[in-house]
């Protein structure tokens, strides 16, 4: 494939590298985005930008205009909608690929969890679109590390005792780009883990070693305590947060990578030495709230 590729969700943390890995393997790509001058700050002129709601059926159909290849990268609350739609509108425009970002515990067993199921469907519809897909069903992402830091402290819900394979956005992206060059990446579903185990209270403390120096401890939540603090503050986005880090620490990390890693090649990136690639990684806003963006 070596025509032009729309990314769904171009500025967000799992996006924007991919984004970039897709034009630095040489293929077009037009990002589409609700922000425009976000994309404009991000990515200057350097590539097609499309300003648009996803989830606005006239604005896809637009964005899909001569695209060969889709990859969606959004926000739980709407990227079953999204990927309902483009498995939808696909094949009339031509579509030769789908690419999405689900998650590693994405599975008939795991449903009973609001964002699984909504993942589940995504994945369901854009394999019964009869276009080729590839599935990414990463596990934790290095880039969330900065969001269990707030107001100076830092915190893990539970006790989360499981270790996780921590992928870096960096290899996630270049084995999605890796997928559009390889016609044995079509209709596969992968599981992506990086290359470490490691605690999250463990990757946490490393973190905050070397971008929050004046942290000197992780401190671990109770579930009760973050549910009354989620009632007492009338918080929904604390207590969506606090249910999904207690579905981790009963479901733990899932798949085997081992197909990934033989035909895209596996992530490279440990946690030691992404903290080296310096400033990027910076603290979110206080007030904003825990979010996921791969269960």
């Amino acid at each position: 494939m070596d025509k032009r590729i729309l990314v769904i969700g171009g500025t967000g943390t799992l996006g924007a590298p991919v984004a970039q890995s897709l034009k630095d393997s040489g293929f077009e790509v037009r990002i589409m985005t609700r922000d425009i001058q976000k994309a404009r700050r991000m990515f200057e002129n350097t590539f097609e930008l499309f300003a648009g709601n996803p989830t606005d059926l006239d604005c896809l159909e637009q964005a899909l205009e001569g695209s060969s290849g889709v990859h969606i990268s959004l926000p739980p609350e709407v990227e079953q909608q999204v990927a309902e739609r483009v498995a939808k509108l696909a094949s009339r425009h031509g579509v030769e690929r789908i690419s999405y970002i689900s998650g590693a515990t994405v599975a008939q067993e795991n449903r009973w969890f609001p964002l699984v199921n909504g993942k589940f469907l995504a994945e369901q519809a854009i394999r019964e679109s009869g276009i080729p897909y590839t599935v990414f069903c990463p596990t934790w992402v290095m880039e969330i590390l900065p969001k269990f830091v707030n107001q100076g402290r830092a915190a893990i819900f539970g006790k989360q005792p499981i270790p996780y394979h921590w992928v870096a956005a960096q290899d996630l992206a270049r084995m999605v780009s890796n997928a559009y060059g390889h016609a044995g990446a079509e209709n596969k579903r992968f599981w992506v883990h990086g290359p470490e185990p490691i605690q999250m209270q463990e990757a946490l403390q490393r973190y905050c070693a070397v971008f929050h120096p004046e942290i000197k401890q992780v401190s671990s939540m109770p579930f009760w305590l973050v549910n009354l603090m989620a009632t007492l503050t009338r918080s929904p986005e604390l207590k969506d947060a606090g249910a999904m880090m207690s579905y981790f620490e009963k479901i733990g990390e899932m798949g085997d990578p081992t197909e990934a890693n033989e035909l895209l090649g596996g992530p490279e990136i440990t946690l030691d030495q992404w903290l080296e690639q310096g400033t990027q990684y910076q603290e979110h806003p206080a007030n904003s709230v825990l979010l996921m963006p791969t269960p």
